[in-house]
């Protein structure tokens, strides 16, 4: 089980075979996934429960059973209702191989021509299957796991051209693009700066928008208002510091921007529904920090 970073920056998988797996579900320290993006490209299998998904200014809900997909480099996050959810992350260019016909297929995935349906339900038996496929030997990491996992992306893709899951890329109006570039700028000082005292102006200001339109917009992508969900961010860092390091819960605070240990604990115990040492003792945490 892996942790998400707000930002991935790093590689996912190794050189070889670059393939990242989680499993994710409600004791985790990112169970809700924090806006953010990658170049990766990603595909999210629901478990259980639900899934409100956003990608860029899109949203939909997913539900069990569901499989969402998302391109590289959109900014996405979503909100899990009593969900357990896997996700794979993956590098597109891997699958390019000395075919020039399978090149050329898998050009028209990354170009900007097309885009690939984002949710497929229980409508797409097939789709669930292959993808089955690749979660479990995701999992399974026996002998030959990463052919039947690349083997799978293959038949994935090819079934979603083969059967026209996609859809004519439209472009995406310049104001509306702003504005997703905007967010990502007040997203991004979030992510480096939140041990800091940071105010509304302050991510305004990053945002390049006045206070009162930010706030609206903000809630508008993220179903949070900005400082809660800057206070939803700390506790998420500081759910993995605990799991993952020997400072104390005052140190922990602190580093995650509280200066008061009982405003934590109480803002701890708000988001994740209990306190920081009981979360101490739960399965998850002992699991990430093993």
């Amino acid at each position: 089980m892996k942790y998400m970073s707000y930002r991935e920056e790093r590689k996912h998988g190794t050189f070889e075979f670059p393939f990242e797996f989680y499993h994710v579900g409600p004791a985790h320290p990112r169970y809700e996934m924090s806006y953010h993006w990658h170049i990766e490209y990603e595909v999210i299998r629901i478990l259980k429960g639900e899934f409100l998904m956003k990608i860029n200014e899109n949203e939909f809900l997913a539900k069990t059973g569901n499989i969402i997909f998302i391109k590289g480099g959109l900014l996405h996050g979503g909100i899990p209702r009593d969900c357990l959810y896997e996700c794979i992350v993956f590098n597109l260019d891997s699958l390019m191989t000395s075919s020039q016909a399978g090149e050329l297929l898998i050009k028209k995935i990354s170009s900007d021509s097309i885009d690939v349906n984002p949710l497929f339900s229980e409508d797409a038996p097939e789709i669930a299957r292959i993808t089955s496929v690749m979660f479990e030997q995701m999992k399974l990491r026996t002998e030959g796991h990463e052919l039947r996992v690349i083997g799978s992306f293959y038949e994935f893709f090819g079934y979603v051209l083969e059967k026209h899951l996609y859809s004519e890329s439209q472009s995406i109006p310049q104001k509306d693009g702003r504005r997703i570039e905007h967010l990502k700028k007040a997203l991004e000082l979030i992510e480096t700066s939140y041990s800091d005292c940071l105010t509304l102006d302050d991510l305004a200001m990053a945002a390049g928008m006045n206070s009162k339109y930010f706030c609206r917009y903000f809630r508008e992508m993220t179903h949070r208002t900005p400082i809660d969900y800057l206070n939803y961010y700390r506790i998420e860092q500081a759910c993995f510091k605990l799991a993952t390091s020997n400072d104390s819960i005052a140190e922990i605070g602190l580093s995650c921007g509280f200066n008061d240990v009982s405003y934590f604990i109480k803002t701890f115990k708000k988001y994740k529904g209990l306190t920081p040492k009981k979360y101490l003792s739960t399965p998850l945490s002992q699991q990430i920090s093993a």
